[in-house]
């Protein structure tokens, strides 16, 4: 599972991760429960339906497959799976009995969705394996993700039997489970490192298992460190020479212009570091991120995919 405040790249952490994990001829699960079809813009895709939909080849043969939850589609499928109810559930669906239940209970709307990740890391094919070699969810915001995957425990403590406190210890058994981890994207700016520290905590007194924090969008310290770290900035001789040297006309509009762009560098630099330490600090792993200056494509997140398996740490490939 993959989360993060809004605009850390949660969703982009998220394909590129499906894609690592795919490399070498594997199976992978991409499942969006948010609505907001993020993950078909990033393969140009006008939507991705409630069905698996193949989006993506990883190097050596694997395969990407993704899929929006939507929770009247869910509810539909819950009531065939478990009470046998199906032109009982189509008529509640025509006079909008569904839709109203998830929106006077918004709760009901998480335990669909964890309902159906839990029911694809279950899924055997024909031969009696998993179908799924692995499932990576984008997952709500930090700020919203320990009572997200907790809806299951109040489920079951409310339900004391039947199809319903089943499926949510069910799926409370693939949450709580080693082999599933929740994973953090933060860039290094106070709000979203503070938001990731809290949610670490959360996530710890919960007992939920935490992964790592994808460090994303980390910009590359280009100006030598003397300048960082003595303050005096970039004189107008010194950047009038370089412009020289590389045979620009360096007009006074220019050489103001890379003057606070150095300068504006040196701040962003100063911020990483600072919020880098807070981080560091943390009792996870870190995955740094480059910042990709030309936008996500599918060659960047390839390149994300690849900066990903270099640096995943040892039993997490």
């Amino acid at each position: 599972m993959v989360s993060g405040k809004g605009g850390t790249g949660k969703t982009t952490v998220a394909t590129a991760l499906a894609v690592a994990l795919a490399e070498g001829g594997r199976r992978v699960l991409l499942l969006e429960v948010e609505g907001r079809q993020g993950i078909a813009q990033l393969f140009g895709l006008e939507s991705i339906p409630y069905e698996q939909t193949h989006v993506a080849v990883a190097p050596h043969g694997g395969d990407v497959y993704a899929l929006s939850v939507d929770p009247e589609a869910a509810m539909l499928e819950y009531l065939r799976m478990f009470y046998n109810i199906k032109r009982g559930g189509t008529a509640l669906k025509k006079v909008g009995a569904i839709d109203f239940a998830t929106t006077i209970a918004p709760g009901l709307r998480d335990v669909l969705v964890t309902g159906k990740a839990g029911e694809s890391v279950r899924r055997r094919n024909r031969s009696g394996d998993l179908e799924w070699d692995a499932v990576v969810m984008d997952a709500p915001p930090t700020g919203r993700i320990t009572r997200f995957l907790n809806v299951n425990d109040e489920v079951k403590d409310l339900a004391r039997m039947g199809p319903i406190k089943n499926q949510a210890e069910s799926v409370m058994r693939v949450i709580k489970s080693p082999e599933t981890a929740i994973h953090l994207v933060s860039i290094l700016e106070e709000m979203p490192v503070q938001e990731t520290l809290d949610g670490i905590a959360e996530l710890e007194v919960q007992g939920l298992p935490i992964g790592a924090v994808f460090v994303n969008m980390l910009q590359e310290e280009t100006l030598p460190e003397q300048f960082i770290t003595d303050g005096t900035g970039l004189g107008a001789e010194q950047v009038s020479a370089g412009l020289e040297a590389a045979g620009l006309a360096a007009t006074p509009g220019l050489v103001a212009s890379l003057q606070q762009e150095a300068s504006d560098h040196r701040s962003r630099v100063l911020l990483q570091r600072a919020e880098r330490e807070r981080l560091d600090a943390a009792p996870v792993p870190l995955i740094d991120l480059p910042y990709l200056p030309s936008g996500v494509d599918l060659r960047g997140i390839a390149h994300l995919a690849r900066t990903i398996r270099e640096q995943a740490p040892r039993g997490r490939r």
